[in-house]
This record gives structure tokens, C-alpha cells and sequence, in this order.
């Protein structure tokens, strides 16, 4: 079954509080070597049958309209997943 991802992420210009405390924890972990984390969704749309360009258009739109906020969000990318 072919899926499209759907990547959101913040802003640039917006606070990423989730961001930055993954960021501070990661050292407390021994993970060194990060100058920053920025925290994001990731969307699994399950399709049956092909994905045409129609249903990725009609994905690029419910990214747009309903799975990020796009006063602080950005849609980054909208993809078919490779075979796993």
C-alpha cells in the first residue's frame, strides 16, 4: 500500500520550545557535537491503488489547509515514501 509523507515544520522565525529542550538534553545524554534541534510532524497518508499526481496535489492541499498551521508552520515537503 503506497503512502505520501508529509513533512511540517516551524517556522523560522518561530519559538521552538520542544526544540530547544531537546537541544539542552541532548549533551546530559552524551550526545555532543548539535548546535540546535528544531521539532517537527511528520503525516503517514495511506493510499489505495496509485498515486497519481491528482492525489498528491489533493495531499499538498490537506497539508496545506488542514495538517499545518500556516501562520507558524511551514509544509516542507509532501513525497511518496519509498517501497520498505
Amino acid at each position: 500500500m503506497p503512502t505520501i509523507l508529509v513533512e511540517v515544520m516551524p517556522k523560522p522565525e518561530i519559538l521552538d520550545p520542544q526544540g530547544k529542550a531537546i537541544a539542552n538534553a541532548l549533551p546530559h545524554r552524551g550526545f555532543t557535537g548539535f548546535s540546535g534541534v528544531r521539532q517537527g510532524k511528520r503525516f503517514e497518508l495511506s493510499v489505495e491503488g496509485e498515486v497519481t499526481e491528482e492525489l498528491l496535489e489533493s495531499a499538498r492541499a490537506a497539508a496545506a489547509e488542514m495538517l499545518s498551521n500556516p501562520v507558524i508552520e511551514d509544509v516542507v515537503s509532501v513525497t511518496v515514501a519509498e517501497d520498505q
